[in-house]
């Protein structure tokens, strides 16, 4: 998925005259919609239009989410929508994390191209981040985002489930996707407008927690659910890819969860003591450490599960290597390892221990945000079943990063979560000081 570090392939202008257009029609209904509606031409570009269409000047590289994205902060800024919310500690650790993400690389690289790189990155990740932050208020919001995610799915889905049935892949039209689905296995692997079969299916398999916790809000929300549960579904698997498959899993698992939230905790330590009783237990048997298991449940003939369990465990082999700013390239290490297909280790590799740390640090925050959340609506069942979904779409996520790096228009899911989760932590806070409030007000 992301290849050697030492060097990238120059861009260039690539877009049809179809997709300017379409792209001046998306930016203009983000300056006029609705504050919340404005969320869904940046949904429908990542759903339908390919990432490689995009604009190259003085080589610096817009693609449409990008080109999407200043249409989005021109009108946070002329509607000062950016006084509207309170910082957290997750808007703080996003901020951090990109900091460090462009110094560490950009010492380690010590060239231009390395230092537009990563400014190209902390723009997707500030912009689009804070875009959504500014964009989703309140509860209300959440579930119309939501709700939106569970109508769009619907005609990816149809596009893929025609992709499946005919072996051409209908976004090819646009270009930047390859016109003849890829097959492993005399499996075909559909991708819609993704760049590969897995990010398309990851898409499903983190979307489907939250769309099926639209059933707990009673009403036509029972509908969307359906629907929603149903495409989601389907998107995870025509992509006929064992990661994806895996986190879907985990999300079902994760939503199974609900009715034992209140022992979270220790449901966590006795996860944590299982996989270390298990490593142990390999480790003597079959002289094996426990990330072995990657590679020995298989979900689809062909699946790659030797070469991402290679690659974690020589990530811990070459631990001094790569600690304090990462390392140029991954090549060297094995046959292949130059693919590097985990989004954790790509953060290690691309910016040290600290950059890596400051990940994990804005999933944890996210988690406990979810938790914080959760209190502050103990007596709301549907608004708390949303609030669970949430966190298993983190948990599905996190299980994906173990076999794929977010390298296209994933990104702006991944901060669309993150997001809506650190916006809930804060409503949450609300709600619990409200009656404090209430009785302090004469």
């Amino acid at each position: 998925m992301v290849r050697d570090l030492t060097f990238w392939h120059e861009a260039s202008t690539v877009i049809s005259p179809f997709i300017l257009g379409a792209t001046v029609f998306l930016g203009i209904l983000i300056l006029l919609l609705h504050r919340r509606s404005a969320i869904i031409p940046l949904i429908i570009a990542a759903l339908f239009i390919p990432m490689q269409q995009r604009i190259v000047i003085l080589s610096l590289d817009f693609t449409v989410l990008r080109i999407l994205l200043l249409f989005g902060w021109i009108r946070i800024i002329l509607r000062s929508e950016h006084h509207s919310i309170k910082y957290n500690r997750v808007d703080k650790v996003m901020i951090w994390w990109t900091v460090i993400t462009v110094i560490t690389f950009t010492l380690l690289m010590q060239t231009t191209d390395a230092f537009k790189n990563r400014l190209g990155l902390a723009y997707d990740a500030i912009g689009m981040y804070f875009l959504f932050r500014f964009l989703i208020r309140n509860l209300d919001d959440i579930k119309w985002v939501i709700k939106a995610l569970a109508i769009l799915s619907v005609p990816l889905a149809a596009a893929m489930l025609i992709e499946h049935s005919t072996g051409h892949n209908a976004f090819a039209i646009f270009g930047g996707v390859p016109e003849t689905t890829l097959v492993r296995e005399e499996r075909l692997r559909c991708q819609g407008a993704f760049a590969h079969p897995i990010t398309a299916g990851t898409f499903g398999a983190t979307l489907m927690p939250l769309v099926a916790s639209l059933w707990w809000l009673g009403g036509r929300s029972k509908r969307l659910a359906v629907v929603g549960t149903v495409t989601a579904t389907l998107i995870t698997l025509t992509s006929a890819s064992s990661g994806p498959v895996a986190a879907y899993l985990a999300a079902v698992v994760g939503l199974f969860m609900w009715e034992g939230r209140k022992h979270m905790r220790a449901i966590l330590w006795g996860t944590l003591i299982l996989l270390v009783s298990l490593h142990v237990v390999m480790e003597v048997v079959m002289q094996e450490p426990v990330w072995a298991l990657i590679y020995r449940f298989k979900f689809f003939a062909g699946q790659t599960g030797w070469h991402r369990y290679l690659l974690i465990d020589q990530t811990i082999n070459n631990f001094g290597e790569w600690w304090l700013l990462g390392t140029k390239t991954t090549a060297y290490w094995g046959w292949g390892l130059q693919d590097i297909t985990n989004h954790f280790i790509v953060e290690g590799v691309r910016g040290g221990i600290l950059k890596l740390g400051m990940f994990i640090a804005i999933i944890v925050l996210c988690f406990k945000g979810v938790g914080t959340a959760l209190r502050g609506m103990a007596n709301e069942k549907g608004s708390g079943r949303l609030i669970w979904a949430l966190g298993v779409s983190l948990f599905t996520h996190v299980v994906a990063f173990f076999d794929v790096f977010y390298f296209d228009q994933m990104i702006l899911f991944w901060y669309l979560l993150l997001a809506m989760v650190s916006s809930a932590t804060n409503l949450s806070v609300k709600a619990r000081l409200a009656p404090a409030l209430d009785k302090m007000t004469p």
